[in-house]
């Protein structure tokens, strides 16, 4: 019997077997590991692709993107940097400031926005007339002042040692009376303070009497030399001669007007010769002991000795038991060392006191001054004092910031612009209303206009954040700042400020010219300091470089509109604009972006000086307020910008129809 064959599991007819299977997904897993791997490694190529070629992606990008009709603003020439750290330099301005975070100003490469300071200069800003007006700015020249180094110090009244009386016995004997028995009675000269009981003085005196009945001349005068010597007035010795009975007291009587200060002896008490009886003061002049610091004994005068009147200050005390009463006195005396200990050197002043009002151990605030002529000879800094007719050059102590290492006063470079300077000042001097001053060594010139109000907030605007950036023109690079329109800009103060500027026979031409020959009724100084032009030989002043070219282009316009603004001419009225100056506007107009030309055709007008838009080259765009307007050229850009109100009022007039006034 036959056993049928089973064939093998999971083999049959058309089915592959288990072996290929797996071999077949073994490659298949190989292949899938390939694949991610190589997409892998394409995501990363294309990321380096677009990291290489952004620019040129963002290039495309912008083009796709921008509306129809608008003309490309990119410029190959151009780079973007931030004015308060020059280094950050980038190729567009979409991108801030990595240390300040303020937007980046445009300029073209290789071009320095800010010309560099000069020597001295630490800082510069420029503020909107609102910000002056509200940081309560105020300027005043430097000039030669009255000034004097004053010096304050405390003292303590003291007794004159000049005027100190010590009075003592000058004979042997005993006190039988004592005329001034207590301490601090006041005295005059002349008057009795005690009496002696002498057995010398009745021997002397009968000495005096024999030698007088004898006639012997020598022992008489040595008789009377020696009562002379003890106090006896010559009439008091006469009459003992005559009389022929001697003394037996003597009379003490008071050298000076004054005070007893110290009483030594009482009645009944046997004194010797040079006994010490009463110590009295005189009041008539006093002194006061002070101490000057050390900083100050530059000011004081060299000699250690008695001064001389020329070299004695006049001082002024004050004494808190007088508080509304000054006393007039002098310093008459330095100490030659200084105390270790306190650092301070000591000095004495002179006063009269003929009421007695001063008392000695009363404190005292004296105040004594050093003229500029005596300051000058001292040794240092008052060396070098810039002196005129016995003024001192120098600005007031509220224009002076002290920064540590160094002392800045703000200069005013032209109107609303500000630059800090640094200077080397003297030793704080008053004036004679009291207010301080720093004379001025180095760094200043008289003449110069400097802050005396407000230069702590001038200092604060030149260390701006991001949010103040927009209270100074050009600060922050944006295309438009904030200033209060109801601060107009003082156009005066301006024009005198520019005008200024130029050397004095220069200054004399522009003012009697007045006003720009290009633009007519355009005020030289208005937009700066007027630029000097020479034709044919003659000089002519125009506002801005803006009118240079046409300046030099009519030659012989512009020199008779000079003549005739020097003799006194006005502008000639407004007239319309010729066919050719017609096409040289439409030009100008035409260079604009197709979506801004539209705008200025219907403006017309620029808002600053009235010139018809296209007539100074292809009008500029301001941003005020949000809404676009334009002006005849970059010179008034900021004015625009500083009167905002004003100039958009003006705007909306022209748009109306309305012609600008002339």
């Amino acid at each position: 019997m036959s056993v049928p064959i089973t064939p093998p599991v999971g083999t049959a007819k058309g089915v592959p077997t288990e072996a290929p299977r797996r071999r077949f997904g073994g490659l298949r897993q190989v292949l899938v590991t390939v694949l991610a791997r190589l997409r892998f490694v394409g995501i990363i190529a294309v990321i380096g692709v677009v990291i290489v070629k952004w620019v040129l992606i963002n290039a495309y990008y912008e083009k796709w993107a921008r509306p129809a009709g608008e003309t490309a603003t990119t410029e190959p020439d151009a780079e973007y940097f931030c004015p308060m750290h020059p280094s950050i330099v980038r190729d567009n301005n979409k991108d801030k400031c990595p240390v300040c975070f303020m937007p980046l100003s445009k300029r073209r490469k290789g071009e320095m926005t800010d010309a560099p300071l000069p020597p001295g200069v630490v800082s510069r800003v420029q503020l909107s007339p609102y910000r002056v007006v509200l940081a309560g700015v105020q300027t005043s020249s430097v000039t030669f002042l009255p000034l004097a180094k004053e010096i304050a110090t405390i003292g303590t009244v003291e007794f004159d040692e000049r005027g100190l009386k010590h009075v003592a016995a000058r004979v042997k004997g005993r006190i039988d009376k004592l005329a001034v028995n207590q301490t601090g009675q006041m005295v005059h000269r002349g008057d009795e303070l005690a009496t002696l009981y002498s057995p010398d003085l009745v021997v002397t005196a009968q000495n005096l009497i024999d030698a007088n009945r004898s006639g012997n001349s020598e022992l008489e005068r040595i008789a009377r030399d020696r009562l002379s010597l003890w106090g006896l007035e010559p009439d008091q010795i006469d009459r003992i001669a005559k009389s022929g009975k001697p003394a037996t007291q003597i009379t003490v009587r008071s050298p000076t007007d004054g005070h007893v200060i110290k009483r030594y002896q009482t009645e009944g008490r046997y004194v010797d010769e040079g006994t010490p009886l009463y110590d009295v003061a005189d009041l008539n002049t006093v002194w006061i002991q002070a101490q000057v610091y050390e900083d100050d004994l530059a000011f004081l005068p060299a000699e250690v000795h008695d001064l001389t009147k020329d070299d004695r200050l006049p001082a002024t005390v004050v004494t808190r038991a007088y508080p509304g009463q000054s006393f007039s006195g002098t310093l008459s005396f330095v100490y030659p060392h200084v105390d270790q200990e306190s650092r301070t050197l000591s000095v004495r002043f002179e006063l009269t006191n003929p009421d007695g009002r001063l008392k000695p151990g009363m404190t005292a605030t004296v105040t004594f001054a050093v003229s500029p002529a005596k300051l000058a000879k001292r040794e240092g800094s008052g060396s070098r004092l810039r002196l005129e007719g016995g003024k001192v050059l120098a600005v007031p102590e509220s224009s002076v910031i002290d920064t540590g290492s160094m002392k800045v006063v703000y200069r005013e470079a032209s109107h609303n612009e500000y630059e800090g300077v640094r200077v080397e000042l003297g030793p704080r001097m008053v004036g004679q209303d009291g207010v301080p001053y720093f004379p001025v060594l180095s760094g200043l010139e008289p003449g110069q206009t400097v802050v005396t109000a407000g230069s702590f907030l001038v200092d604060a605007e030149t260390r701006l954040n991001p949010a103040a950036g927009s209270i100074y023109f050009g600060g922050s690079g944006a295309k438009s700042s904030t200033v209060r329109p109801s601060t107009p800009d003082d156009e005066d103060a301006k024009v005198s400020t520019f005008l200024s500027k130029l050397p004095p026979a220069d200054r004399v031409l522009a003012e009697a010219q007045g006003t720009c020959p290009v633009l007519d009724g355009s005020r030289l100084g208005a937009m700066g300091v007027p630029v000097k032009l020479n034709l044919s030989g003659k000089t002519v002043f125009i506002c801005c470089p803006a009118c240079e070219e046409k300046a030099t282009a009519a030659t012989v316009r512009t020199l008779a509109r000079t003549e005739e603004l020097r003799a006194g001419g006005k502008p000639p009225p407004k007239k319309a604009a010729s066919p050719a100056e017609e096409a040289e506007i439409a030009a100008a107009l035409v260079k604009l972006a197709a979506t801004d030309r539209p705008a200025a055709e219907v403006q017309r007008y620029c808002p600053d000086t009235g010139e018809r838009l296209g007539a100074m080259g292809v009008p500029q765009k301001v941003v005020l307020d949000g809404k676009l307007v334009f002006v005849c050229c970059k010179a008034c850009i900021e004015k625009v910008r500083a009167e905002p109100a004003v100039m958009l009022g003006r705007v909306e007039a022209f748009k109306k129809g309305q012609a600008p006034k002339r």
